[in-house]
């Protein structure tokens, strides 16, 4: 446990219904006492604060000033988030009634907590592991209902125990291999090579599961990182407005008027997406423009998919070509835009391209379902039940599981070349760190500090 007693406004700043101020700690409560009077009583009084009731009352300054109306709640660890004694204040809306609240509250005793200490706290005092902790900053950056029921998933503690089933199960097998090395003298070992291999190749299916959900996972949490490329003019900015389902990007009909890049996040019909509208590509001496084209370059090399824009009713030009032969090794939807228009794009020198591409009409509203199809298709290959299925989310995890499943090779190695077997005993340890550290066993200190600081304060 914590010695000191931390406090945070836990709402968002700003107008609203409500704000609440959160202490947890030892002087919680105590402290709570000092500043918080109930209706009907007098200072000094007491307040008799019965865990888990609403009490109605106000607080008051350390001069006595009352400064708004409140309802406080007080709950006694260790059955609370933080496993500590912790108290809530809700008070009216907006920056200056909680503001001051807090401040009374910091002069009571208590220190301002650290971005998502409180979490952090839970996660040290053994109320979650380290995967429910990373999933509740997810579930507060959730963009779409699947990103939101993913981590969910992992807030439940599904995930956790999944890791820590596969880590009890590489125990059991490492008590026995010790036994056998200790032991030596029996005759039968309580363990085989052939029972260690099929119980490596059992964990190894395991892992690989969870590592193949890793990039589904990634795009529901941070969206397919989309750039809208084409020569200047071709109803980029048009496109991202229309998905956008907004007027966001400035439109008109002088070639290169988007001269930097414009990021937006968009939820379509299920497919979160990062829709980055770039400047034309085109040679150009105006400075300004050449560093929107450069810039536009740059994202394309870090992006997950590139949307490539045609004008079907201007001719293939050099410019198209270019970007072509830029984007040949990126995962691309070609799409015709203008097809209102009288059809002058010829695109018989490119078969695959003129088979595939999709015609929209930015300006009567047409092509955007074919879009999110074929989304679809190259995203998401089959039915994906986020309700049922283990999906990790995290770089993290994927990196350690990656490094898990090498230990795993290195075993089955052995065993397949004939070593004996206190030879897997070290790569089955390493296994099972790198899986420890996923539900946070062992972590170091800088790890759990950079994991929270990704946190909002008050959380």
């Amino acid at each position: 446990m914590n010695s000191d007693t931390i406090a945070a406004i836990a709402t968002f700043p700003g107008n609203a219904g409500i704000n609440i101020i959160r202490i947890s700690g030892d002087d919680a409560l105590s402290i709570a006492e000092k500043i918080f009077v109930k209706k009907g009583r007098k200072t000094g009084e007491g307040n008799n604060l019965k865990p888990r009731y609403l009490h109605y009352g106000h607080v008051q300054d350390n001069q006595g000033k009352i400064i708004d109306e409140v309802l406080l709640s007080y709950m006694k660890g260790p059955n609370t988030y933080t496993r500590e004694d912790v108290v809530e204040i809700n008070c009216h809306g907006g920056v200056i009634s909680a503001k001051k609240i807090l401040e009374t509250v910091l002069l009571m005793g208590c220190r301002p907590a650290e971005r998502g200490e409180f979490t952090k706290r839970a996660f040290l005092n053994g109320r979650i592991d380290l995967t429910q902790a990373e999933a509740v900053i997810d579930i507060i950056n959730s963009k779409t209902d699947s990103s939101h029921a993913i981590s969910m998933n992992h807030l439940e503690g599904r995930l956790s125990k999944e890791i820590n089933n596969i880590i009890e199960k590489i125990m059991d097998i490492l008590a026995n291999i010790e036994v056998n090395i200790d032991f030596p003298e029996y005759d039968e070992d309580e363990i085989t090579i052939s029972d260690a291999k099929e119980f490596c190749e059992e964990i190894l299916n395991k892992i690989d599961k969870l590592i193949s959900t890793a990039d589904t996972g990634k795009i529901f949490k941070e969206g397919i990182k989309t750039v809208i490329l084409g020569k200047p003019n071709v109803g980029k900015s048009s496109l991202m407005n229309f998905l956008l389902n907004e007027n966001r990007a400035i439109v008109t009909e002088i070639p290169g008027t988007t001269r930097d890049t414009i990021e937006e996040y968009v939820n379509i019909k299920g497919i979160p997406l990062r829709i980055i509208d770039t400047a034309g590509i085109r040679d150009t001496e105006d400075t300004v423009e050449k560093i929107g084209v450069e810039k536009a370059l740059s994202k394309v090399d870090e992006a997950d998919l590139v949307m490539m824009l045609f004008d079907s009713s201007r001719e293939l030009e050099a410019e198209d070509e270019k970007i072509l032969q830029y984007i040949q090794n990126k995962k691309t939807i070609y799409i015709k835009n203008k097809t209102d228009l009288e059809n002058k794009l010829n695109l018989s020198g490119y078969e695959d391209i003129e088979k595939e591409a999709i015609n929209i009409s930015v300006v009567n509203n047409q092509g955007l379902d074919e879009i999110i199809e074929k989304l679809s298709s190259m995203f998401f290959e089959g039915a994906i039940n986020i309700e049922n299925e283990l999906i990790i989310n995290s770089a993290r995890h994927k990196n350690l599981l990656i490094n898990a499943k090498n230990s795993i090779d290195e075993v089955l190695k052995s065993i397949n070349n004939g070593m004996t077997i206190d030879f897997v005993e070290i790569d089955l340890k390493e296994t099972m760190e790198n899986l420890g550290l996923i539900v946070g066993k062992s972590v170091s200190d800088d790890l759990v500090d950079k994991i929270f600081n990704e946190f909002c304060i008050g959380k």
